[in-house]
């Protein structure tokens, strides 16, 4: 699987529609998000149907385009017009690809430490 730990993950709060491609992606991110979509972080977008997830991460020399269709089931996900999107945790983005709802799931205080 792709490394995620060094990245900060954005969930687009739209459906987006899965026939989009690397450019429209990214113009997507440029002036919905308001976000650079060459920075390197990971922006996810899911579909209407909630059965489809694309990632778009830029690397040094090009974007990479990760996509994935589940076969049964869907991805809990709300849309939300308020907020273009929102920062996602390692773990939320595991919980999203897993099933696990994370609207009512809570993840308790920890310590952590500030570099």
């Amino acid at each position: 699987m792709f490394n995620f730990h060094n990245r900060r993950l954005f969930l687009y709060s739209q459906f987006t529609d899965m026939r989009k491609n690397f450019d429209s992606l990214a113009a997507l991110v440029e002036n919905q998000i308001k976000l650079d979509p060459t920075s390197g972080d990971a922006f996810i977008f899911i579909n209407k149907r909630k059965n489809r997830l694309k990632i778009l991460i830029w690397e040094d020399s090009g974007y990479w385009l990760l996509s994935k269709r589940l076969e049964v089931g869907t991805f809990s996900f709300q849309e939300n017009p308020e907020h273009p999107s929102f920062l996602l945790s390692n773990v939320q983005f595991q919980m999203l690809l897993d099933g696990i709802v994370l609207l009512k799931s809570k993840q308790l205080k920890r310590y952590k430490k500030i570099s």
